[in-house]
């Protein structure tokens, strides 16, 4: 019996070691078990990453806020313990909402912060408790799973010995920020720059204002800047001075209406009625304005022609060469033929110039003029004229390119002058502006003025010298498609409802002139410019140990407009606006890149700090030199590599507001 137990006791080992050999080396279903058995762990980690990076981003806030409070507390002059915890506390809360809960006897019921002032330095401490999912397994013992807390903490010490704080936003309003009119996904880029312009107007200007204050400027940018109501004060009061006309003479005869004019090596005339003209005859043409907006027919008006007689509604124009004797065909192949409603008439004179008596006139040959209430030839009215000539008390105008004769809204008029007429000097510094613009040929336009101004020129264009010592910026004048900016400069202010204000009233529209943005961020912040503002605007003295100037540089493009002598000048780039409203000279300055980083230098030279946004710009370098927006932003900006930044997008662009705002908080900051 006991030999066959035995035997039955190996035989039941032997199975035994059997099946755990083929156990130990089956491989079916080992990844299926490895994956089971690993499930568990790689769902906690990815659980655990998820909570850590919830923890990091409530630290970040955090500190934030405990920045804030405890500058808050710093700007009391109380040396109460209660009382600068009070304030510290208050703020912390404001910043933090959800976190720093009491119960029903004021006390802290998770959450722990301290405020203690030590030797003139407040030393804030915060510590919070995340709700997270998975921490316990990781982090032991900070609760259960499911329902855990993880502490997150910092600190932050302020100087009660702290800084005047003023910043100087410029705003690119261009109407390339205009990207999108309605049903925007999920905004437009003026939306992007308003809500976070916003934002960081709350991270910057504090509710403590005593014993030091935080204030924000604004300087919205197109093709100008406005200064509203300042504007005299800045570019000088415009010459709005007229002199009356009591004499004129230009046409005579009668006004003969032109059905066409032929595109063509011979170009001819056709009048709707019998001409009465015969060969030989000098006369003006006026109100020719193509209808399919091709305006190159508009340099025949007011430019004295010969009648070359073909029948009675028809005749060929003839040139004029320098000794006023006719000359050849003129030619029109290159233009569009023009059909609508324009008129001719013999001109008085054989270089069909107007004249003018105006007793007093102060007005030279060379320049510039403006005309207006001219009873009996009305079709002169609004129009701008070069003084060929002037005797004494009389002015002979040229009226040939007369952009005023080619609008569609100037009238038939008449031969003969009635009474009344006024005019003006289209000179910059005028109230209107008279000028050869950079259209073929050099037509002259007119402008009106604007409250906007542009650049500085002379000595003084790279400095912040005030108008009344450096000399007036430059005066501006705009056409209505590329106008000066509806809203004006915000001087600094402590009134965040001010200023989110005016950041809802911005509308995009017009070209970049981004070099008058930067002077003008620059001027804001200048103790030189002070007397423009009110007491509670203006900004303090050069004094880095006591207050720090801001200036913040932010545009979505090229700078393409220059200026000179009030007008875009023609270096102007693309997207300026017409030819028609550029002057045909180029800026003194030079371009805007150039201007750009001048001002850039001299405001850092001042101790002005500098942080440049670029939103949706282009990556490209162009040719040698800082010559596009990109590399200018960078050269301004204090140091390329931590005050500038480049936004693709909305959320990019409100990043970088949030953390311009918090590194000027944190400008203040002991450590």
């Amino acid at each position: 019996m006991k030999a066959k137990t035995t035997g039955r006791t190996g035989r039941l080992a032997c199975a035994a070691q059997a099946f755990l050999t083929r156990f130990a080396t089956a491989v079916q279903g080992n990844v299926a078990m490895m994956f089971g058995l690993a499930l568990p762990v790689l769902l906690m980690i990815v659980l655990g990453a998820i909570d850590l990076h919830q923890a990091s981003k409530v630290k970040a806030q955090l500190q934030d806020a405990l920045d804030a409070a405890a500058l808050a507390a710093a700007r009391s002059s109380t040396a109460d313990a209660g009382t600068i915890t009070s304030i510290g506390m208050a703020a912390l809360k404001a910043n933090m909402p959800g976190y720093f809960q009491v119960d029903k006897d004021g006390k802290l019921i998770r959450d722990q912060a301290s405020f203690v002032l030590t030797n003139k330095v407040v030393v804030a401490e915060a510590r919070v408790e995340v709700k997270v999912l998975v921490a316990n397994i990781f982090l032991p013992p900070y609760g259960k799973l499911l329902d855990d807390y993880l502490p997150v903490g910092t600190r932050s010490e302020v100087l009660r010995a702290s800084r005047n704080v003023e910043v100087a936003m410029a705003l690119d309003i261009t109407g390339s920020m205009d990207n999108c009119k309605k049903n925007c996904p999920p905004s437009s880029k003026l939306e992007d720059l308003q809500a976070a312009a916003k934002e960081l107007i709350d991270l910057v200007v504090q509710d403590q204002q005593s014993p030091f204050y935080s204030k924000v400027a604004l300087v919205p940018y197109a093709a100008g800047v406005n200064l509203d109501s300042s504007a005299a004060a800045v570019r000088g009061a415009l010459d709005t001075t007229t002199t009356s006309i009591s004499a004129a003479s230009w046409l005579t005869g009668s006004i003969r209406t032109v059905s066409s004019i032929s595109s063509s090596s011979n170009a001819t005339v056709t009048t709707s009625s019998n001409h009465g003209f015969v060969t030989g005859d000098r006369v003006v043409l006026w109100r020719v304005n193509n209808s399919n907006n091709n305006h190159s027919m508009r340099v025949l008006n007011g430019v004295p022609f010969y009648v070359e007689r073909v029948s009675n509604t028809q005749f060929r124009v003839k040139t004029v060469d320098a000794s006023g004797a006719m000359s050849s065909n003129l030619n029109t192949s290159s233009y569009s033929s023009y059909s609508g409603t324009a008129y001719v008439a013999k001109c008085v004179r054989n270089d069909c110039g107007l004249v003018l008596t105006a007793s007093g006139h102060g007005l030279t040959a060379g320049g510039y003029v403006r005309l207006e209430s001219m009873g009996g030839l009305s079709q002169l009215n609004s129009g701008g004229y070069r003084i060929a000539s002037v005797s004494g008390s009389q002015l002979i105008l040229d009226t040939s390119r007369s952009l005023g004769l080619a609008g569609s809204s100037t009238p038939q008029g008449g031969t003969t002058y009635s009474s009344g007429g006024k005019v003006a000097t289209g000179a910059d510094g005028g109230r209107w502006r008279v000028f050869p613009s950079a259209t073929t040929g050099g037509m002259v336009a007119v402008l009106d003025s604007s409250t906007c101004v542009s650049e500085r020129a002379g000595s003084q264009a790279y400095t912040d010298a005030a108008p009344s010592t450096g000399g007036y910026v430059g005066r501006s004048y705009l056409e209505s498609s590329n106008p000066c900016p509806t809203i004006g400069v915000t001087p600094l202010s402590i009134d965040r409802t001010v200023l989110h204000g005016q950041i809802d009233k911005l509308v995009a529209g017009g070209s970049t002139a981004g070099q008058i943005g930067i002077a003008w961020a620059w001027y804001m912040v200048s103790p030189h410019f002070a007397s423009l503002w009110n007491a509670e605007n203006r900004p303090s003295a050069y004094n880095p140990a006591e207050t720090l100037k801001v200036a913040i540089l932010m545009t979505d493009g090229e700078f393409n407009t220059p200026f000179k002598s009030g007008v875009i000048a023609l270096n102007a780039g693309d997207g300026s606006g017409s030819l028609e409203a550029h002057i045909n000279e180029n800026s003194a300055n030079g371009d805007p890149f150039s201007q750009s980083l001048a001002l850039c230098r001299a405001m850092k030279a001042q101790g002005v700090i500098i942080y440049t946004v670029g939103f949706d710009l282009s990556s490209s370098t162009g040719g040698p030199g800082d010559d596009t927006a990109v590399e200018v932003l960078q050269a301004c900006a204090t140091n390329k590599d931590t005050h500038f930044f480049k936004a693709t997008n909305g959320t990019d662009l409100k990043e970088a507001f949030r953390s311009i705002g918090r590194d000027i908080t944190r400008l203040r900051i002991a450590r």
